[in-house]
């Protein structure tokens, strides 16, 4: 089935050798920060690992344990072991069952060094790694955000490939939404809306849809409510989810009839501090530098105390990942990063303003993976 947006083929699958060189290539760079291996539950990091992702997260213990000098091998409930099997990444890992009644801690003891540091997945359960805990109490886990945070944050072309066509569909859902009347519905129809497009643009799953009107605009996660949408609101739309397994997320600003010339000012400095961010991206300066030159742009615009949040979050199977564009985040960029660039003003009480992209870092500098006009739309 072709893409509904586009026409074109869906991007071809995932392979059991990809898989196995991302598994390999997180063994090594576990061993590399002077890890004994990874120990990965279900979440976004074993599912970009194997392709497997238990459709129940439940209380039994799944992981998946990578050691550079062993076998990749992941533990599963014996009764999910056929759905394990049947993952498309299953043919590079061992698959081992345990079955209830049975002690799945000492079975997965058995995986791991008696005295290894291990990185361990964010998504884990804490009972899981207490769990762990007992059955090896010399053992000790890191975080991967902490250990290994740029883990998958350099994506290869087939990543890249996925990620520009959920932007592609994106970028088509909000040329949709203009069409549609703001005026006089609330800001919960136009998120319905939102999430309606992203879907008919080929999403698989829709994780946010922002719609934020009048005052509620200057703050930036504000859940889409009854407030009524009026003439002479500015309105933010930030949306995004999942379209063949890789993220969306972009954010526009609209305005339900002509603007006054604050609003459009406002609207400009962010617009300015937005492609000011994106330029500022290429291979090797810092995180920090990004939000620095972005952030920049606004306070010497008179508005920095209302610019509240980081200028940009990582993106790929998930629609928040490292790296972030904050300060004190010296982490260079690296040719394949991927991630959002929106900064924006908030002005209690009254409105807000964000324009965001996602873009990637590419050998000379960067390339938006979002190509709808910056200029503050007028709707209806």
């Amino acid at each position: 089935m072709s893409d509904t947006d586009t026409g074109t083929p869906p991007p071809a699958p995932f392979t059991r050798d990809d898989y196995a060189a991302r598994m390999a290539r997180a063994a090594r760079t576990a061993a590399e920060a002077g890890l004994a291996g990874l120990v990965v539950m279900p979440g976004p990091d074993l599912a970009w690992l194997t392709g497997y992702l238990p459709t129940a997260t439940t209380e039994r213990l799944t992981l998946l344990v990578l050691d550079p000098d062993r076998e990749p091998t992941l533990l599963v409930p014996g009764l999910e072991q056929g759905d394990a099997a049947a993952a498309p990444g299953a043919g590079a890992v061992a698959i081992g069952g345990w079955k209830d009644g049975q002690d799945p801690y000492a079975a997965a003891a058995a995986l791991l060094r008696p005295e290894g540091r291990y990185g361990i997945s964010d998504s884990s359960w804490a009972q899981h790694l207490l769990g762990l805990q007992r059955a090896l109490p010399r053992t000790a886990y890191a975080a991967l955000s902490e250990a290994l945070p740029m883990l998958r944050a350099v994506k290869d072309a087939a990543e890249l490939e996925r990620l520009a066509a959920a932007g592609a569909a994106a970028d088509a859902a909000y040329e949709d939404v203009l069409r549609v009347r703001f005026a006089g519905r609330r800001e919960s129809e136009i998120a319905a809306d939102l999430a309606a497009l992203l879907l008919e643009h080929g999403h698989s799953q829709v994780d946010f849809t922002v719609v934020g009107s009048g005052p509620n605009g200057a703050n930036p996660h504000h859940e889409a409510g009854e407030r009524v949408i009026r003439d002479g609101d500015m309105v933010v739309l930030d949306f995004g989810g999942l379209k063949h397994g890789y993220g969306s997320d972009t954010t526009r600003t609209v305005h339900v009839g002509e603007p006054t010339a604050e609003e459009r000012r406002v609207h400009d400095v962010v617009r300015e501090a937005q492609q000011a961010g994106f330029e500022a991206v290429r291979p090797g300066v810092a995180c920090q530098h990004v939000d620095r030159v972005a952030r920049s742009v606004i306070e010497q615009a008179g508005y920095g105390e209302y610019f509240i949040h980081r200028t940009g979050h990582g993106i790929g199977v998930t629609t928040h990942e490292p790296p972030y564009l904050v300060e004190g985040e010296e982490l260079p960029l690296v040719p394949g990063m991927c991630f959002s660039i929106e900064p924006g003003i908030y002005l209690p009480g009254r409105f807000g303003v964000r324009i965001e992209d996602i873009a990637v870092c590419t050998e000379d500098g960067g390339r938006r993976l979002n190509g709808t006009p910056h200029g503050m739309a007028v709707v209806a």
